[in-house]
């Protein structure tokens, strides 16, 4: 995991260069076409970046995206009605049945589909229209990282070429350098108050949610910490019932739009007796700051971050006496029905 979380800025330069035509000639046809709605096909942290993503795109674009149920076409044999819209299916392996089924059943009823895949060929860049290579080289470690990052780097460039948004178009371009300086961001507080600590709260809005959700599972499958994602505009419904005194809470913050309401739930929290810790933003008093890297852009700034997450995460295990590359429970490809 340490070294293919090291190989994160390099497999990025590799993808921004290499796909840059696939890129395009995706966002020719995307244009040409003018869907209506966007479709999502994914699982774990495939459909965590997928989640980045349908932010990413329906902020930019105001094109509606939805996340659709693996197991439709797999296990209940549903067709889907899919006229003027698009889909992206995103997987490490390419290999899973139902990611698979599903990205053929909406490639048929006609929606403009592409597979953003670390396996080319495979079964799900076959069953796509288009396919973009994530390019993020063999990843051995049951955590998804490199490829994680690359797969919402793909959809980004796909993003930027569909919309001309020169400002993101800008964040990709400086985002490799962006990248190798979020390695080096000093996490330790954290990992120190942790140290005890056997569940934590993970909290984000917009895209950096999609960040959260990817930082709870990693805490899961890496530290055997239970880490729970929450949106910082939901916290406040329930779940900070079971707060106590010291209880743990990562809050992801890139510092766009909901960055000040996050920082005001933030500060919230930690008034009720929360150790914060935040990561971006505005910190403020009663919030301990993690430091982070930043890109210029709001999307690339909440991407960045969970490169030293990932940095702390892999750390933080070791430090626990296990190994990030071997989770007992867990094997690096599922295949589910």
């Amino acid at each position: 995991m340490q070294r293919e979380v090291l190989e994160i800025p390099e497999a990025a330069a590799r993808l921004l260069e290499l796909g840059a035509a696939q890129a395009e000639n995706f966002a020719t046809e995307f244009l040409k076409a003018q869907p209506s709605m966007i479709a999502t096909i994914g699982r774990g942290s495939s459909d965590h970046a997928a989640y980045f993503l349908k932010y990413a795109f329906e902020i930019t674009l105001g094109i509606p995206v939805a996340s659709l149920g693996p197991s439709l076409a797999s296990l209940y044999g549903a067709s889907m009605h899919l006229k003027n819209t698009a889909a992206i299916a995103i997987s490490q392996s390419g290999k899973s049945p139902d990611i698979v089924s599903l990205a053929q059943s909406v490639t048929q009823s006609g929606s403009l589909s592409i597979a953003l895949v670390n396996s080319v060929p495979s079964p799900l860049s076959d069953a796509c229209s288009h396919v973009l290579d994530i390019g993020a080289g063999p990843e051995k470690s049951v955590a998804a990282t490199k490829s994680f990052v690359n797969s919402i780097v793909a959809g980004l460039m796909l993003l930027a070429a569909i919309s001309k948004d020169a400002g993101l178009s800008s964040g990709l371009k400086t985002l490799p350098k962006s990248l190798d300086a979020a390695l080096n961001q000093n996490w330790q507080a954290l990992s120190d108050h942790l140290i005890q600590r056997k569940s934590m709260f993970v909290l984000g809005r917009g895209p950096a949610l999609a960040i959260a959700h990817e930082a709870a599972l990693k805490m899961k499958e890496t530290c055997a910490v239970h880490g729970e994602a929450y949106s910082s505009a939901e916290v406040l419904h329930g779940p900070v019932e079971i707060l106590d005194d010291g209880f743990p809470v990562l809050v992801f913050n890139p510092g766009d739009r909901s960055g000040q309401a996050t920082a005001g739930v933030a500060r919230e929290i930690a008034g009720r007796g929360a150790s914060v810790f935040m990561a971006g933003g505005s910190v403020g008093a009663g919030l301990s700051e993690l430091s982070v890297a930043s890109t210029g852009h709001a999307l690339t700034d909440a991407l960045v971050q969970i490169v030293s997450f990932y940095v702390f995460a892999e750390a933080h295990a070791r430090r626990l006496g296990r190994n990030p590359d071997e989770p007992k429970q867990l094997k690096k490809v599922t295949e589910t029905i």
